[in-house]
């Protein structure tokens, strides 16, 4: 057994310094701290918005090196109806939640990706459906489509959520839910809601001169409106994109 006692070590050149080679285990003695040697999840970066993931901003950032990433990709949530007017059933459907893919990615050759968040759906005006909510991606790694928007007539189906495509796990999006009406006094309220993403956040119907509640950011669908209301069905969430960063 060799051993070397010295204060400092110092690259000959450049800032790295090599210890082992592949294949090799470096073991720390009893007691000794572990200070410098960064390991696991050291970071997140949360898109609300497109932009562009940049590993060596991150790095600067963090102080470390960052070899893998784990991705959860969210589409945007679908927007509520509003129902034609004409209809026993009273209600439109709230939209459908954004899907999710969940991904661990190797980036040690990888300098940057582009983030995609999908905008939420509209929530819809007199007799039409609620609009679709947009997709997600993390460059071309993986992606989630939006729910879709509520339909107008609540008597159909409702608005379904999207779904994760190319993820190591993927998921769908919970579907809106249409409401109901009283006939015998002629009163309407709302007990369906947008569809729950991966985050939660789906909007609630709104019943009688009420104003359906938006899904919020991270693909919640956006509640339907009651023919009665004077107000539009409520807009689906946007979606999101977390990175949480993994140095080795």
């Amino acid at each position: 057994m060799s051993t070397l006692n010295v204060n400092t070590i110092t690259p000959n050149s450049g800032t790295t310094v090599t210890i082992g080679g592949s294949g090799d285990t470096v073991t720390l003695g009893s007691g000794a701290s572990a200070s410098g040697f960064t390991s696991g999840i050291v970071g997140i970066s949360t898109f609300t918005a497109s932009g562009t993931w940049t590993k060596a901003t991150r790095e600067a950032a963090l102080g470390v090196t960052i070899k893998k990433v784990i991705v959860y990709v969210t589409g945007a949530g679908g927007g509520g109806a509003y129902p034609p007017g004409n209809l026993v059933d009273d209600f439109g459907d709230s939209g459908g939640a954004g899907g999710t893919a969940i991904k661990l990615i190797d980036v040690s050759a990888i300098s940057s990706e582009t983030v995609t968040v999908g905008s939420g759906g509209t929530g819809a005006t007199t007799g039409v459906n609620g609009g679709d909510g947009g997709s997600s991606s993390f460059g071309a790694h993986c992606s989630a489509s939006g729910g879709n928007g509520g339909y107008r007539d609540s008597t159909a189906n409702s608005g379904y959520g999207g779904i994760g495509s190319s993820g190591d796990l993927n998921l769908r999006g919970g579907t809106g839910t249409g409401g109901m009406t009283n006939l015998t006094v002629s009163t309407a309220w709302g007990t369906g809601s947008g569809g729950d993403s991966y985050w939660g956040g789906g909007g609630s119907q709104a019943g009688t001169y009420e104003q359906a509640q938006a899904g919020i950011y991270g693909g919640g669908g956006g509640g339907g409106i009651s023919k009665t209301s004077p107000y539009n069905g409520a807009n689906g969430g946007d979606g999101i994109v977390v990175v949480w960063e993994i140095a080795g």
